[in-house]
Formats: C-alpha cells, structure tokens, sequence
C-alpha cells in the first residue's frame, strides 16, 4: 500500500499533497484495486494553511492586545447597571424592550405590532406611537420589579425625536433610564 502513495506522489510530479486517509476500493468497471482519498469532512479537511490546528469559526473580534488592562468599571458595569432599554423605530412600527445584560433575557416588551396596540392606534409608526410604546414598556417592566435601565444609543441613531418621545415616555411612567451619549 505504501508503495502505491509513493507512485501516485511520483505520477503528480513531486507536488506536495495533504495528508489524507486512504481506502483501497476496487474500480467500478475493472476489479483492479485502485487507492482513493477518503475524507469525509474529517479534521485534514480543516486545517489552516501551517497544518497547525483546525479552524475555529468565533464571532467576535480578537484583541489586538490580549494582554490589555480592562478596568473596574468594564468588568462591573454589567452588574451595576443590569438592565439596558432598546428601541428599534422602522417606517412601519416602533418596538422597544429591556433586556438583562448578564442573562439576555428580555424583562419587558412592546411594539406597535402587537395585537393590542395596532387596534387602537392611528398610525403605528408616529409620535403618539411612540409614547404608547413608552408607556405600555414602563407598565411591564413595573410588573417586572424593573425601575431603572440604561441606554446607549447606536451609531446610526440620534437621540431625538421618536426614540426621545419612547425614552421619556418611559421616564415619566416611572423608569429611571440613564442615557449615555459619546
């Protein structure tokens, strides 16, 4: 068997080829024995271009610098501040949630696109749209044991206008929300 790999290096002309696992199986028309590469997406199909380890497929980014001081207020914030609002305005509805950072677990919901709210409201994506998002999110989230949320915009995002009208509604439904602007 050895024999035959070193024949089928030689009839490639010498090129290198990946190690793979071979099967003598007997040709289809002729009851020669023939070798074939047999895999079957085993690790020598997913090994990086230095043989070194298989591929590892991570969402998130590495660190530039893995050994890079995170301070205090990095590691604890997760636990000080647990709760984060979110707010999605499209053309069509308004939805905003508060979410558990440490669990990610939604506490609290509510959107236009429910079926009580879309029945009384007028349009589902306008100014008072917005305050009954606020509102309704500020009763659930009470019903949740949540008084206080934090909020960070997105890049894309201003804080302004509808995703203001949702924040204040929810202040003034008795959620303390801390914004925080860059």
């Amino acid at each position: 068997m050895l024999k035959l790999v070193s024949e089928m290096l030689c009839a490639r002309g010498g090129q290198k080829m990946r190690p793979s696992l071979c099967a003598q199986i007997r040709g289809f028309h002729t009851s020669k024995p023939c070798l074939s590469p047999r895999s079957f997406f085993g690790v020598e199909d997913f090994i990086d271009d230095d043989n070194s380890r298989p591929y590892t497929y991570q969402k998130g980014k590495k660190s530039k610098n893995p050994n890079k001081h995170v301070s205090f207020k990095q590691r604890t914030v997760a636990y000080m501040e647990p709760f984060t609002l979110d707010v999605f305005i499209s053309k069509r509805f308004v939805s905003a949630s508060i979410t558990h950072r440490v669990t990610c677990k939604q506490v609290a919901v509510a959107g236009t696109n429910s079926k009580d709210i879309k029945a009384v409201l007028k349009s589902r994506s306008d100014i008072p749209a917005c305050l009954s998002v606020g509102q309704i999110l500020a009763d659930r989230a009470r019903e949740a044991d949540v008084y206080t949320a934090s909020y960070t915009p997105r890049d894309r995002d201003k804080f302004e206008g509808k995703i203001r009208a949702v924040v204040q509604s929810l202040i003034d439904n008795g959620i303390d929300i801390k914004v925080y602007l860059d």
